[in-house]
């Protein structure tokens, strides 16, 4: 029997026609923006707070596999002081060097890495017993953290200036991973989709970059298998390298050696003036999904934290989030939560597909070093990543390094305590 191909499964979709443009969410204007004011913040004590995590452990995994087959990896984030040579204009958010990274703004020890597609991801930590913790993750250069279904979120991760020889566990896509997949350009590997989204998926221009598991294969991956499946304990867990995708799209689909547009970010060390307190960032989607990011000023970052129990009214319980490829806890140089409007594309009482609008404009809460700034956010072209920018206009400077997004319904509540800021999300 002829052996299946990794990709058969994206071939076609036979009968099916769509038209899109009827069921794309209204972009806003940036005068209907201009007079949307930003949401209140109501001060609340911190006794009104859940309860901050009394566990401080990540509960050890046992790999089921010999050691040689599950790679080790070091996260390459220089500190502010190997930064020192930075220059004082910043770079962005046009005209990036060759060698820097324009999701990054930091130097790759190799140009050519560049001068490819980015690989994004699509990374799930549900279950807790068997995703976590999960693999890659912080080499990516950044992540969308976003509302799934079912008060669940998961992970858009992009892997541009470094590559991850694990990524995982990759799971199912959503309707924002269209507009993700066009904003940065990428190869995106993922585990299927309800039928509605991939038929979206699949009648895009960028359909050949589409990478699903064919015939199944055991960790490590390979390039002439990127995908892999590691079992411990009957898990089941989907894995991929991102250096072993590109080079197999290249390959098989001659997707190879051009550097793609993906200005739009403004890099700067020096921190912005008139930020306010912010060192701690919670985001609850629900009372099984929440996290938690904290500000560490010796590393000069934002530490992840992410929920340990069902919170039934007994309170939140952290534990540091860990890159099982690095064995570090996941960090990020830039946390902003990103307000946008989601909408039901379809709903029943058991199963939801939610639509999130990121074309236009929005509101949005950028920290970094420490600090909080309220800006905006800006995505006009169907090509362009989604910008940050100050009222005026003009680039917000991000700090050089990994960004998060927190992607947040426009009604979500926020609280504030001192440096202490709680996002709580709600529809639409």
């Amino acid at each position: 029997m002829k052996k299946k191909s990794l990709y058969t499964r994206i071939i076609a979709i036979i009968g099916i026609t769509i038209l899109f443009s009827a069921c794309q969410p209204k972009i806003p204007t940036q005068t209907e923006m201009s007079k949307t004011p930003f949401l209140k913040t109501s001060t609340i004590p911190t006794s009104q707070l859940s309860p901050m995590a009394t566990g401080t452990s990540t509960a050890t995994i046992t790999a089921t596999q010999s050691s040689s087959s599950i790679p080790t990896k070091t996260v390459s984030v220089p500190s502010r002081n190997e930064l020192k040579d930075y220059p004082k204009e910043g770079y962005g958010p046009t005209n990036f060097p060759e060698n820097i990274n324009p999701l990054t703004g930091l130097p790759v020890q190799n140009p050519t890495i560049l001068d490819r597609y980015p690989v994004a991801a699509k990374i799930s930590i549900i279950p807790r017993r068997m995703s976590r913790p999960p693999w890659g993750i912080s080499l990516a250069d950044i992540v969308f953290d976003y509302y799934h279904n079912n008060g669940y979120t998961r992970f858009h991760a992009i892997f541009y200036g470094q590559d991850a020889e694990l990524v995982g566990p990759i799971r199912s896509a959503r309707l924002l991973d269209d507009t993700l997949i066009r904003a940065y350009k990428s190869i995106f590997a993922y585990g299927s989709a309800d039928p509605r989204i991939n038929r979206r998926l699949f009648n895009s221009f960028y359909s050949n970059r589409l990478a699903l598991e064919g015939s199944t294969h055991t960790c490590p991956p390979s390039i002439s298998n990127p995908f892999c499946r590691f079992d411990p304990g009957g898990s089941d867990i989907l894995l991929i390298d991102t250096n072993a995708l590109t080079e197999y799209m290249a390959n098989k689909r001659n997707i190879k050696g051009n550097r793609q547009f993906l200005d739009g970010y403004y890099f700067n060390l020096t921190i912005p003036e008139n930020g306010s307190p912010g060192k701690q960032i919670y985001t609850r989607y629900s009372g099984d999904s929440y996290s938690r990011w904290d500000y560490n000023a010796s590393i000069d970052r934002y530490l992840r934290f992410q929920d340990n129990v069902y919170d039934q009214g007994q309170g939140e319980e952290y534990v540091p989030m860990v890159d099982r490829l690095t064995n570090e806890q996941v960090a990020a140089d830039n946390v902003v939560v990103l307000f946008a409007r989601h909408d039901y594309f379809y709903k029943t009482e058991t199963s939801e597909i939610v639509d999130i609008n990121l074309n236009g404009y929005g509101k949005a809460i950028v920290f970094r070093d420490g600090l909080a700034y309220k800006v905006n956010w800006a995505r006009v072209k169907d090509g362009d990543v989604i910008s940050l920018t100050y009222d005026d206009g003009s680039r917000f400077p991000l700090h050089p390094g990994i960004t998060w997004f927190q992607v947040i319904g426009n009604s979500s509540n926020l609280s504030q305590d001192g440096s202490s800021w709680r996002f709580e999300f709600l529809i639409p």
